[in-house]
């Protein structure tokens, strides 16, 4: 068969299925009601597996958004900033061990019940003790000392328990249950859950008990498409208010709707493994070592000679930022550790100066033997990441090092990656998730740690991390949370010491919008764009 046809009819067949299932989502009705509104919620923000259950990592697991149907005890502003939500002020100790939270005395749940500290403390407490995405071991308790103050009291200072308060939904103590919360949510945000249609959709609806701000909109239609081709048909549809758009829609237009395009903290970058190959296992029994990224020179070559302004323009289609250091846009990064790349030359003499040499005239250096050269993995659902893969490797060959490709699945990246790069990303503007967890060698090579995927350690940047994360003031943390990235005195997990990643871009998350709708200031943190929902309106109407 001809080549053009076979893939026409690939082609055809992908459209049909995207059609057929985007169809599903939808159903055949339309629904003309200017206060609903439709969104399209894909990706590792998407359906949640358990349920819309805070205390399982509804919107404050991997990924930190408005969890809708609850409250949390503080909310973000439009600059990034904490500021009040449930709570009204809250109070630490001198030596950072007792946080003491003031809570709202006017707030009813969804059944009518009123939310009390006894319902703060036990959605902390039951955190802590459940098998969820949320890292509450810092936690000694939460105690409810009457209905308006809870004590949180840790077992050693945290000066990013600002963000566990930020994020963790609040959930009625006395109509919790694990089994059935996540298909029936009680909270206190400004949404109830009406309707969910597992693998289709999740229907939202005002809460009338909501103390803040009454949202324009009285009903939420959640789609959660699979497949990129479904999304852009949502689109097309015009069936939808808002759609995410994947990487292959980023040079698309589509009438009716306009691209905006949110900042957002979202770091893609390789792991090269820190650590060379001498036998070693993870606690689960898999290969530890590489032993081509374990030697500083080829990291460090890599982060110099790579073209990252290439990889936004052709990856990303402009929609990114240069990233080098995994901090370089946070609060809390370092100017030291933020460098200037696409200097092959460079790249070549660090390779030289470490001994490795293309001594046989075939491409690839060696050292001692030992080719350069390593395999990269990558979710093989993932256009982005297949795309930045496929791009560093095409460099990496100018500067000696061959880089093969295998796209994969989660399981099988997560059981090897203490041996083999990966393309990975970071969510997140918490120091704790993007610095502590990242780089700390705490819990290194345990089978369930993927927060530092490439087995990074380094005792001295460890101590710097331990003195940030006892600040018992945020602000005050930031320049340590930095001092990690560079200390230049030799050792920092950035790109000119440890280089300990090879970090890409900040992604932006763009989305198709409607041109009739209004989506307010935009928000901070781009796949938390519902964030301020009780500003969007549509503007064709005078309600």
């Amino acid at each position: 068969m001809d080549n053009k046809i076979k893939y026409g009819i690939v082609a055809a067949v992908v459209i049909i299925i995207a059609i057929v299932a985007v169809s599903s989502m939808l159903g055949t009705s339309n629904d003309d009601d200017p206060r609903h509104i439709v969104v399209t919620i894909p990706g590792q923000t998407g359906e949640p597996e358990a349920g819309f259950n805070p205390l399982n990592g509804w919107g404050c697991g991997h990924m930190e958004f408005n969890p809708l149907v609850q409250s949390t005890l503080l909310k973000s502003d439009k600059d990034g900033n904490f500021v009040n939500d449930l709570a009204t002020g809250y109070n630490i100790s001198s030596d950072g061990l007792k946080w003491t939270v003031g809570i709202r005395d006017d707030v009813k749940f969804s059944n009518n019940k009123s939310l009390t500290a006894k319902d703060v403390a036990f959605t902390f407490n039951e955190a802590k003790s459940s098998n969820s995405q949320l890292d509450m071991s810092n936690l000694k308790e939460a105690k409810a000392l009457d209905n308006t103050t809870v004590e949180f009291t840790l077992n050693s200072p945290k000066s990013t328990f600002n963000y566990d308060l930020r994020y963790v939904g609040i959930v009625s103590k006395e109509d919790y249950n694990n089994e059935t919360y996540g298909q029936q949510p009680i909270g206190s945000g400004p949404y109830v859950l009406k309707q969910w249609d597992k693998g289709q959709q999740a229907i939202f609806e005002i809460n009338d008990n909501y103390y803040g701000d009454k949202p324009y909109f009285t009903q939420i239609t959640m789609l959660f498409p699979k497949e990129d081709s479904a999304a852009m048909q949502i689109a097309k549809s015009g069936q939808a208010d808002v759609v995410q758009v994947p990487i292959s829609g980023l040079n698309e237009t589509v009438e009716g709707y306009e691209l905006v395009e949110f900042f957002s903290p979202r770091a893609q970058g390789i792991t090269l493994p820190y650590q060379n190959a001498t036998g070693e296992k993870t606690t689960g029994g898999n290969d530890v070592g590489n032993n081509v990224t374990g030697d500083v020179a080829i990291r460090q070559a890599l982060n110099v000679g790579i073209n990252r302004e290439e990889i936004v323009d052709s990856v990303y289609k402009g929609h990114a930022l240069v990233e080098t250091s995994g901090i370089d846009h946070q609060k809390y990064n370092n100017p030291n550790a933020i460098i200037k790349d696409n200097n092959p030359k460079a790249a070549k003499k660090i390779l030289d100066d470490a001994g490795w040499v293309d001594a046989d005239g075939d491409g690839i250096r060696e050292k001692n033997g030992t080719p350069a050269t390593f395999t990269l993995l990558y979710s093989s659902d993932d256009q982005a990441r297949q795309a930045i893969a496929t791009v560093v490797s095409e460099q990496a060959k100018d500067l000696g090092i061959n880089i093969e490709l295998e796209g994969t699945d989660w399981d099988t990246i997560y059981s090897r990656m203490y041996k083999d790069p990966a393309v990975f990303q970071q969510s997140s503007d918490n120091p704790y998730k993007t610095t502590y967890l990242q780089y700390h060698s705490k819990d290194n090579l345990s089978e369930d740690n993927y927060m530092n995927p490439n087995g990074y350690e380094n005792s001295k940047v460890d101590a710097i991390l331990d003195a940030a994360l006892r600040e018992t003031d945020l602000n005050a943390s930031y320049k340590l949370w930095g001092d990690a990235a560079n200390t230049g005195s030799g050792y920092g997990f950035g790109p000119n010491e440890d280089a300990s990643w090879l970090w890409i871009a900040d992604f932006d998350y763009c989305y198709f919008v409607k041109k009739d709708i209004d989506m307010g200031t935009k928000p901070t943190m781009g796949q938390d764009y519902m964030q301020n929902i009780c500003e969007w309106k549509h503007t064709s109407t005078t309600e």
